[in-house]
């Protein structure tokens, strides 16, 4: 996957040297997305940013899942993760998830990164549905994806685990023609 470069983000794959960001990221992300993801947590170590990586860089090499990192315009500073996994090929849809690390939350970053990785969804990947499924009560993620023009479909229940227990989610999709992709 080549880098994304719009508005005024850079999405790229990882690479070795933004463990340490990634790292800091998680820490400090700890209070507000360790809340709904488990992996993001007080004790998050370089070797669980490697792991991760090398996850995210073999996705990728099979087409599997595009899990990637958000960084400021010039592919630098960390801002957070954009993701469409959970694919379904014959289907032909995805899933689209996204974090912003603590300090740069509140800022418009995963609206504008969702947006891109959309456009690269329907346009590289040819997929024809894009969902966004969202905890039911992680009312952050359900205004990125009303903010990027999904449409509400319903309150899915035990859609979602959150640190091992079921929830229902709220799912909202993305078709191209619909959304102006």
């Amino acid at each position: 996957m080549q880098p994304i470069v719009s508005r005024n983000l850079c999405i790229r794959p990882f690479r070795k040297s933004d463990g340490p960001e990634f790292v800091v990221a998680a820490l400090e992300s700890a209070p507000t997305v360790g809340v709904w993801m488990e992996w993001c947590h007080e004790h998050f170590t370089l070797k669980d940013a490697e792991a991760w990586f090398d996850s995210c860089d073999q996705n990728l090499k099979t087409g599997m899942a595009y899990d990637v990192g958000t960084f400021a315009i010039d592919g630098n500073q960390f801002l957070g993760g954009i993701a469409i996994n959970q694919l379904n090929r014959r289907q032909n849809f995805g899933n689209i998830g996204y974090w912003v690390r603590q300090s740069y939350q509140r800022q418009g970053i995963a609206t504008r990164a969702a947006r891109s990785i959309a456009e690269y969804g329907f346009g590289q990947l040819k997929l024809t549905r894009l969902e966004i499924v969202a905890p039911e009560h992680n009312a952050p993620s359900r205004r990125v994806a009303e903010k990027v023009g999904a449409v509400f479909e319903c309150i899915a229940r035990n859609r979602v685990l959150v640190h091992g227990k079921p929830q229902a989610a709220a799912i909202y999709s993305l078709v191209p023609a619909q959304s102006g992709f």
